[in-house]
């Protein structure tokens, strides 16, 4: 005879092994789409900087001085006058995300391009001396200025400028919720006697998975 206690049992027990199959499937399909929802609202605030488009407008750069400059789309400003040096750059967000900037590091020359290539450490960069907002699909720019006589970085610009030489500007951003932050290195090359242009070289994602090979 059938030990109908035993069939029961092991009925239950494949039934429960069956549920729990369905709901760990469940759960798995569930977080998939959390996931893929979170990657979805990120896309959507993701900034992405780089420099205007020569048919952009010119951009009024004004500094805390009462030092204004009107600087032409696509261009850099590159300027020394009393004693300070004043940077500006035109840009372009082209991602669907409000953009916040959020420091700057200067570096001679240009850096090698290779994949192994990095930034310097964040804790390092200049924090802007006020937030700086650029829209989706609009313009806006980037600015500083180097004001001390001793200021590490001075001389730097002042070689590139005597030998007419390009230097580089990592620029730090985010999203307006304060986080997908990015670094875009961006090349300062003279381009006449006397104008400079602005070029993007790379891009680093600080919050998420670097997309460059080590």
């Amino acid at each position: 005879m059938a030990d109908w206690v035993t069939i029961s049992s092991l009925a239950t027990a494949g039934g429960t092994l069956v549920l729990a199959g369905a709901t760990f499937a469940s759960v798995r399909s569930a977080n998939r789409a959390a996931r893929v929802a979170e990657r979805s609202l990120l896309v959507g605030l993701r900034p992405v900087l780089v420099p205007s488009r020569p048919q952009d407008p010119p951009e009024r750069v004004d500094f805390r001085d009462a030092v204004a400059f009107s600087v032409p789309a696509g261009d850099a400003l590159v300027e020394e006058s009393g004693g300070v040096i004043y940077l500006a750059m035109p840009l372009r967000n082209v991602g669907s995300g409000l953009a916040v900037l959020h420091g700057w590091y200067l570096l001679e020359g240009l850096p090698g391009g290779t994949p192994t290539q990095t930034h310097e450490d964040p804790a390092a960069f200049r924090i802007t001396y006020r937030d700086i907002y650029i829209a989706p699909d609009d313009t806006g720019y980037w600015q500083a200025a180097i004001r001390d006589a001793d200021d590490p970085w001075r001389p730097t610009v002042q070689d590139a400028m005597s030998q007419r030489q390009p230097f580089t500007v990592d620029v730090m951003y985010g999203d307006h919720e304060g986080v997908q932050r990015e670094i875009a290195r961006f090349a300062i090359r003279p381009d006449d006697e006397s104008t400079w242009a602005a070029q993007v070289g790379r891009h680093w994602s600080l919050d998420g998975p670097d997309p460059h090979p080590r």
